[in-house]
């Protein structure tokens, strides 16, 4: 076995280990409203999740054909890798994407920890557009693509994170408004229990809507680090073998539950009643499903938070908790170029020792920083059985000191 496979598989155990951490990490997004409102259970909400982003892997592949493609620049014209990149068997590549993936794990597990839904879709992408300016400069990332249409990290990742949860919240707001004037002298009990059921379906158009968009991200990954081997050559498709690994991993990562940021999403941001629970799942389902059909990389955390923001300013005398809000868009700010960071960071570190060895230490130093964070979360654990506990007001500055 040569090194340029070890380092080869590495990249797909890190790859799969990414796509891991994205499944729990947002498990909050489709069903932290169900699971407040009490319309699913919290182990049937995250097993039905799972099974959802599990089928909707199979459905689409254009946002894994955007990360090949659109972020960083390792094709020609033609869609061939570029030879310089695949002459020493393509390793300086692997290189550059295993530290892309670790930037992105670090990011994930790190805003896990603090309970924070940042976005697992920038923590990638900041993680291969740092390990690219280290390792190939300012030329090797596909920053606006050729001009002729939205495309690069500008027009299929940036645009997209701004305007997403703007148009999610503001069509959650409207629905929720809309629900609540049209069953206005409606006994509460009775809407609540329709609106319950309501909520079921549409928390699982988001999980299937999530399988179509986030799990593609790692299939692009993997496919990536294929080309660079010339183990695979088609540009336009995705091998099977790669969508039915990844498809798995996320469902299992989704199954595991990421409850510390499943109770901010659900507590945190505003206190949600069925109809807005509702009213933010459908808003969400919407605009995640569009934006897959268009290849728009965005951020399903983004769209969430969005939606159920605008659910809270949808519904007349809400309380919105602005100050936990403000601490996720600092997060989602800060988000792609803190994991670019650490990508161009790894890169270094692979480089500088160089080869086979190097993807080693990349990898041992992703598996105890990872170990470390989740010991650290151990502390105070939150999981099924406290997830749904009345928000404390101090958790907002200290959200993994949950009791």
């Amino acid at each position: 076995m040569t090194a340029e496979t070890v380092i080869l598989v590495l990249v797909v155990i890190t790859a799969l280990g990414f796509d891991f951490t994205n499944g729990f990490h947002d498990t909050a997004n489709a069903m932290a409203t169900s699971i407040a409102t009490g319309a699913l259970k919290p182990k049937v909400a995250v097993t039905l999740s799972a099974i959802l982003n599990l089928v909707g892997a199979f459905l689409s592949v254009e946002v894994a054909l955007t990360v090949t493609n659109a972020v960083v620049k390792i094709q020609g014209s033609d869609g061939a890798p570029k030879p310089d990149l695949v002459d020493d068997g393509g390793s300086a590549l692997l290189m550059i994407i295993l530290a892309g993936l670790v930037g992105g794990i670090v990011w994930n597990v790190f805003t896990w920890l603090l309970g924070l839904p940042s976005s697992s879709s920038h923590a990638l992408f900041g993680g291969l557009i740092g390990a690219a300016l280290a390792g190939l400069g300012v030329a090797g990332v596909n920053w606006n693509g050729d001009g002729s249409k939205l495309d690069g990290v500008v027009g299929k990742v940036v645009l997209p994170a701004f305007m997403s949860p703007v148009i999610a919240g503001v069509v959650a707001a409207i629905g929720t408004w809309l629900v609540f004037k049209v069953t206005v002298g409606v006994a509460t009990r009775y809407t609540d229990r329709g609106f319950r059921w309501g909520q079921i379906g549409s928390a699982s158009l988001v999980s299937l809507a999530h399988g179509t968009n986030d799990a593609q991200k790692t299939m692009g990954v993997i496919t990536l680090a294929l080309i660079a081997t010339g183990d695979w050559t088609d540009t336009e498709s995705i091998p099977l073998w790669v969508k039915v690994s990844c498809a798995v991993a996320i469902a299992a990562g989704t199954y595991l539950g990421g409850w510390r940021i499943i109770r901010t999403l659900g507590k945190g941001l505003v206190e949600i009643s069925p109809p807005q629970g509702m009213a933010a799942e459908s808003a969400s389902a919407a605009v995640i499903l569009v934006s897959s059909h268009l290849g728009f990389a965005l951020s399903t955390t983004h769209v969430a938070t969005g939606s159920i923001l605008g659910s809270g300013v949808g519904r007349p005398g809400a309380e919105v908790r602005w100050r936990v809000a403000l601490r996720m868009v600092a997060a989602w700010l800060i988000t792609l170029p803190s994991a670019a960071v650490v990508g161009a960071a790894m890169w270094w570190v692979g480089d500088l020792i160089g080869g086979l060895p190097g993807a080693l230490v990349i990898f041992a130093v992703l598996c105890v920083l990872a170990a470390l964070m989740w010991l650290r979360a151990r502390r105070h654990p939150v999981d099924h059985t406290n997830v749904n506990d009345e928000w404390d007001a101090a958790e907002p500055a200290e959200p993994a000191a949950v009791p």
